[in-house]
């Protein structure tokens, strides 16, 4: 716990923001971090709350509330609020391999399950989180921990993602020798490319992976295994195989005019920046630019958030988001009780950045794209798109989104972004290593079990469970490692 009356003396306070017409400016973090006295008055703010919800993922109401990691939250809160920081540290570690990444990516589960939640702001879980790590790196307290023995065992990795890296880390701590193949140019996965940097700097996650590798992790990157690389050498070289490479199909819109120009994926327009700002500061002018276009964005969640962020960055001329359900409610519904996940409507840093140089919320609700117009450069130049009513369907009893006939509109755009989620894995990996995939097209297998069909192939995070979050590929990770452990040793 914290202070056992901290609760009722301290209110909550968060990391200050820069505020967006200054943090537009950059690519970087853009959260001052609190000094450590105000710090230990928020982990104090950590309740003798009797049943920790926080610390357990309790499905509830259809959704997730609490940490799947099952982090010791109450535990090294207390350490924080007691200035130990050196007891906090192993004990965050105990549970989470990657901190410093749940720390500032993870939507905070913990939080909305927070007992101090039910009548006031819940504790400041994740940014004390955050805290704590890096007090760790700062310190000198983050070292090496080279196995003393190893098994003989040789395990490898396929794709380097959050799932991936967990896996690595926990399976390299056991004694098993452990070699990471991504795909990519660079070590990280969705981590690297997939987050923008202003919500994670890459110089983060090199540190992890220098760690890493320092520990005895060994890295291979443009290793795209299932094309450039043989799936069935791996097989044979390797006494396990963890497939952890994410579920990277984009979900498209099957509209006339799909195929005009200016169109992208949310994934590769996001990939390109983060990848030129890596390579040569933006400098290269091989991103996919949204410098002086009008933006149309379609999808509401995080990663169309992370699009409009970008594109105030690059220096749009207008943005738009369009989300196909309603607007969810500013406060919990009666229906919505605490501990559920609160289905609120939040604003998201990039929309706030919209806001403020705009001057309105770019996200249209109940809307969506029909038609792609182009130019007579064969560049799109304009969309129609159509309000949507949600409808009950009676065969399945699920509430669909249908269109309202006579409401189509031309909305002018010089870029589209598809931003409307992922549809399981690369089909090509799973072929290559035979391992049988789910109807959602995700890696199958047993509940609660990593292993495929294939006996010594093993998988976790996205391309097991489906997209999701860091977090839970990050426990995925933890697991798959365990169950591989017991499979090579017996025990």
């Amino acid at each position: 716990m914290g202070k056992p009356s901290g609760f009722l003396e301290y209110e909550q306070k968060r990391n200050p923001a820069v505020v967006p017409e200054e943090r537009i400016k950059h690519y970087n973090e853009f959260h001052e971090p609190l000094d450590m006295e105000q710090r230990r008055t928020q982990g104090a703010r950590c309740m003798n709350c009797g049943i920790p919800f926080c610390q357990s993922a309790i499905e509830l109401g259809g959704a997730v509330s609490g940490c799947p990691l099952y982090n010791l939250i109450p535990e090294w809160n207390d350490e924080l609020y007691n200035g130990n920081m050196e007891l906090a540290l192993p004990r965050l570690l105990r549970t989470n391999n990657f901190p410093e990444f749940t720390g500032r990516v993870c939507p905070a589960l913990c939080e909305a399950a927070c007992t101090c939640g039910l009548n006031d702001s819940p504790v400041t879980v994740r940014e004390n989180e955050l805290s704590i790590i890096e007090y760790g790196y700062a310190a000198g307290l983050i070292k090496p921990q080279i196995p003393e023995v190893r098994t003989g065992k040789k395990v490898a990795v396929i794709g380097s993602g959050p799932a991936g890296l967990a896996a690595a880390d926990q399976l390299n701590h056991m004694g098993h020798s452990v070699v990471v193949y991504e795909k990519a140019d660079r070590i990280g996965g969705l981590l690297m490319y997939g987050i923008p940097n202003m919500k994670l700097e890459k110089q983060f996650v090199d540190r992890r992976v220098d760690l890493m590798l320092r520990e005895g992790v060994t890295f291979v990157t443009n290793a795209d295994v299932g094309n450039t690389v043989d799936a069935g050498e791996i097989l044979s070289e390797y006494d396990a195989v963890v497939l952890c490479c994410g579920a990277q199909n984009p979900r498209d819109l099957s509209v006339k005019g799909r195929d005009v120009g200016g169109v992208y994926f949310a994934v590769d327009f996001l990939t390109s920046t983060t990848k030129s700002l890596l390579d040569t500061n933006l400098k290269d002018g091989t991103y996919i630019s949204a410098k002086d276009k009008k933006v149309v964005i379609i999808g509401g969640g995080d990663t169309g958030n992370d699009c409009v962020g970008t594109c105030m960055r690059h220096g749009c001329r207008s943005v738009v988001q369009l989300e196909m359900m309603p607007k969810l409610p500013a406060a919990r519904a009666e229906d919505n009780p605490w501990p559920q996940w609160p289905r609120v409507c939040s604003v998201g840093y990039g929309q706030e950045e919209a806001i403020a140089v705009f001057g309105r919320d770019p996200r249209i609700y109940q809307t969506t794209v029909k038609e792609f117009i182009p130019g007579e450069n064969g560049s799109v130049k304009a969309v129609v798109t159509v309000r949507l009513e949600p409808k009950r369907d009676e065969a399945t009893g699920r509430l669909m989104m249908t269109e309202v006939p006579g409401t189509e509109e031309v909305m002018e755009a010089d870029m589209v972004l598809i931003a409307a989620g992922f549809l399981g894995c690369r089909k090509y990996v799973a072929e290559a290593f035979g391992v049988e995939l789910s109807p959602r097209t995700n890696v199958a297998t047993k509940p609660g079990s990593y292993q495929t069909n294939v006996s010594k192939v093993f998988t976790a995070g996205d391309m097991h469970r489906g997209q999701s979050l860091v977090v839970w590929a990050i426990g995925e990770g933890r697991k798959a490692a365990q169950e591989v452990d017991v499979w090579l040793m017996g025990h």
